[in-house]
């Protein structure tokens, strides 16, 4: 048994260098890696809804996303990732009034009359340690307002030593402040307080963030956030959102709490969207992910 908390001291040690917890609500594709780590504000993205449930009801469309990350060049600190959005019923193609400074497709969206489900896999680690996350959650929006809930399934498991198995529950909530322009997002994660082992009341952190993304222009969009864990000092994050053209966007990022600059770059290809980060930490050095949604292109039969 000493074996195994020391082994799991370490690897939840390196993890909270990385993303100020270990076991904590984990990294959900490349956009929010390059704008520091932001998962609460974000919205109009299949992975932003793997953050944050509430943006889940933000999507018009199918989604399905892929994604690969890899911490500070090891083998045995690699990510994939799988998430999928699907909207449950369709409202009439009526058209968003018009925003001043708003890109068309971000003002002309139209949200699914019940709600939208979002389902993701995840795995962390090599053959020593690894994380698997199983997560179903739920958003709608009403008006200016989306609010979500999130259920994930989390196993530890040690080489020789077994697995352990918790079940996190997750709530989030986002409103337009000023619609479209300003929003503000909130998440709590883990507000069961999960126990991971009983030796010394071990629990998954439970954690809140909150922060606000404000649309400057047509092209610019600029967020904030902080991140608290209840055991950890707060974490304060900033982003920047470029896009000189619609299907390219340039991001860049920092947290203050990990000490890492984030920078990445956004392409459209037709119905795909791929992005890439990188990340930058002075002591463990580059971390870097990529991530690849489709959203289908047509809406199914309305209901």
């Amino acid at each position: 048994m000493l074996r195994l908390y020391a082994l799991s001291g370490l690897f939840i040690g390196l993890t909270s260098t990385a993303h100020a917890q270990g076991n904590g609500p984990g990294l959900w594709g490349a956009r929010a890696a390059g704008l520091g780590h932001i998962g609460s504000v974000l919205e109009n993205d299949g992975w932003a809804g793997a953050a944050n449930a509430a943006a889940l009801g933000s999507l018009a469309r199918p989604t399905v996303g892929v994604g690969a990350e890899n911490r500070y060049l090891l083998p045995a600190l690699n990510t994939v990732s799988l998430a999928v959005a699907v909207p449950i019923g369709y409202r009439s193609e009526q058209p968003a009034p018009p925003v001043a400074g708003v890109p068309a497709a971000v003002a002309a969206t139209q949200a699914p009359r019940y709600g939208v489900i979002g389902f993701t896999a995840q795995r962390f680690g090599g053959k020593l340690y690894s994380e698997q996350r199983l997560g179903l959650g739920y958003g709608y929006q009403l008006g200016t307002v989306r609010v979500g809930a999130r259920v994930e399934v989390l196993q530890t498991s040690f080489e020789g030593l077994g697995s352990r198995r918790v079940v996190a529950a997750s709530l989030g909530g986002q409103a337009d402040i000023i619609p479209r322009k300003l929003t503000f997002g909130a998440t709590l994660y883990n507000l069961n307080q999960a126990r991971l082992y009983e030796y010394q009341d071990e629990r998954l952190p439970t954690v809140l963030r909150a922060g606000l993304a404000w649309r400057a222009s047509e092209k610019v969009l600029l967020l904030a956030e902080t991140e608290k864990d209840v055991a950890q000092d707060a974490d304060f994050k900033a982003g920047l959102e470029y896009q000189p053209i619609p299907v390219l966007a340039l991001r860049a990022g920092l947290t203050t709490l990990t000490q890492q600059l984030t920078a990445g770059v956004g392409l459209k290809a037709g119905q795909f969207q791929v992005d890439y980060a990188a990340a930058w930490h002075d002591a463990l050095g580059l971390s870097q992910q990529l991530s690849v949604a489709y959203v289908w292109a047509k809406r199914p039969t309305q209901l």
